[in-house]
């Protein structure tokens, strides 16, 4: 009996695949004993785990685009006048990040020029970023989304020589927190 159990097992799975295996005209699909390709309840032709490319069949038509991947990650910054932590206007950034479907994290990093000493420019930076993270909460920006951390002046970005206003203006690109939104 037991012999029996298993011969009948493996003759149905013998048929089963068979009936199953695509035909040379239909490589790559799952064929009934016709040849004809079996299709899903949606229209679609059942494809093998082999299936490629190559084995495209008329019924499927031209392989579908694949889709491309497009990174929501874009920076900003927010400058500031020389000794001042005073937001201007950050509503073309808000504007941004509440058009985004999935905002992702909103990551802030004060900066300050080299000026004064280190303690007075990490405050400065901290006070910066925060207040930058106040005015895009304020814009509707949800708070739980926004990191804040600051730097003082270990990041500059100008190379300034000169003194008084010169050197002032020259440093404005060190007067920032940056703003990075990833997707």
């Amino acid at each position: 009996m037991k012999k029996f159990a298993i011969t009948a097992s493996m003759a149905l799975a013998v048929t089963l695949s068979a009936s199953a295996m695509a035909h040379q005209e239909n490589h790559g699909y799952v064929t009934n004993s016709n040849g004809a390709i079996w299709r899903t309840s949606t229209g679609a032709c059942l494809k093998h785990s082999s299936w490629s490319d190559a084995d495209q069949a008329a019924c499927d038509g031209s392989p579908a685009p694949t889709a491309a991947v497009i990174s929501a990650a874009k920076k900003f910054a927010v400058f500031f006048d020389f000794d001042s932590a005073t937001v201007g206007n950050v509503a073309q950034i808000a504007e941004y990040i509440n058009g985004l479907s999935k905002a992702g994290n909103v990551s802030l990093i004060g900066h300050a020029d080299p000026i004064g000493n280190n303690a007075y420019n990490m405050a400065l930076s901290q006070k910066r970023a925060v207040n930058v993270a106040n005015a895009l909460t304020q814009a509707g920006v949800k708070p739980s989304s926004i990191s804040v951390d600051y730097q003082g002046e270990s990041a500059p970005q100008a190379q300034c020589s000169g003194r008084g206003a010169e050197l002032i203006s020259c440093l404005r690109a060190d007067r920032r927190v940056d703003v990075q939104i990833g997707g």
